[in-house]
């Protein structure tokens, strides 16, 4: 029995000698992916477009993809920063390049580039949107990946048993009701058809494609948002109530880590899977030692109008 059978998590070094890309690891989830992938022992490489000289579109100069780089090394990884700006085909292809050069081998990708979240406008129709913004986070969302996957399967697929990992914001089920905004809505459903497209791309290479997603992410830029720090998080629930379900980036990082290491993951290929679903299926938990069903929570109570409180899907 491995020892991600006996745990449900991947066990130190299980991942070594493997070679991960997290394009988008500047922060929040593309961090904890890249930081956990290391905790298993891989060599990863971290992009994104915030170094220490640096500072991206989102603004926010104290993340940077250094930094994840450490975090992975201090993990017990490797981590490797490289800046890339995932909108350059010249970059990806020079990055890859890079990879092929330097490790010859390439066993997951994971697509987590996004930065729109400040582009978002909710409840305002089409026509009255920023045009500008709306496109800009096309381009963020949808040709950041399929850039980067163009150019990284050629690698990826030289060896079976490749993973691909297309990070969106909602699962396909959840997603099936309106997202409030109609190019959002467009933006964070591609990934999961991204997916089931490549799922059927990658069989006869042996690789599996998901596509993935958090639930209520406390984002360093969330927790910002509400005033409060990962160990204050729970003062946020006076003023949004539904941030009780809310989940680390840990979670979603614990679950990318286990679908590297897991030998049978191609029974997922092609699907939509969430943080909490793998959490459950895995056996792991969230840093504070809960399980939380974020999709379940909103669809039961959220939407369904069913009587209980976050807890209970914790």
């Amino acid at each position: 029995m491995t020892a991600q059978a006996a745990t449900g998590q991947a066990a130190a070094g299980e991942l070594a000698g493997r070679v991960a890309l997290v394009a988008g690891a500047t922060r929040g989830a593309g961090r904890a992916m890249a930081v956990e992938l290391g905790r298993a022992g891989a060599l990863v490489y971290v992009t994104g477009r915030t170094t220490r000289e640096r500072v991206s579109e989102v603004g926010r100069p104290t993340e940077t993809i250094e930094q994840t780089a450490e975090l992975v090394t201090a993990a017990g990884g490797t981590g490797i920063a490289v800046p890339t700006d995932h909108l350059e085909p010249a970059q990806v292809k020079a990055l890859i390049e890079r990879i092929d050069r330097e490790q010859g081998r390439l066993d997951v990708l994971v697509n987590s580039v996004w930065g729109g979240d400040r582009l978002i406008e909710f409840d305002t129709r089409l026509w009255d949107l920023d045009l500008d913004n709306a496109l800009r986070m096309f381009r963020l969302g949808i040709d950041t990946h399929v850039i980067t996957s163009h150019f990284a399967l050629p690698l990826l697929i030289r060896r079976p048993g490749g993973l691909v990992v297309e990070v969106t914001d909602g699962t396909a089920a959840f997603n099936r009701r309106y997202r409030g905004s109609l190019c959002f809505d467009l933006t964070k459903n591609a990934p999961h058809r991204i997916a089931f497209g490549l799922a059927a791309e990658l069989t006869e290479h042996g690789g599996t494609a998901v596509s993935l997603t958090p639930g209520f992410l406390r984002s360093e830029e969330m927790l910002d948002h509400f005033g409060v720090t990962e160990e204050t998080w729970r003062e946020a629930v006076a003023q949004e109530p539904h941030f009780a379900i809310a989940e680390s980036p840990a979670l979603i990082g614990r679950g990318v880590r286990a679908l590297a290491a897991d030998p049978e993951r191609a029974r997922w290929t092609g699907q939509s899977l969430s943080s909490g679903q793998l959490a459950k299926e895995y056996g792991f938990t969230d840093t504070d030692g809960s399980r939380p069903d974020c999709f379940g929570y909103f669809e039961d109570v959220v939407f369904g109008g069913k009587q209980a409180i976050a807890a209970d899907y914790r």
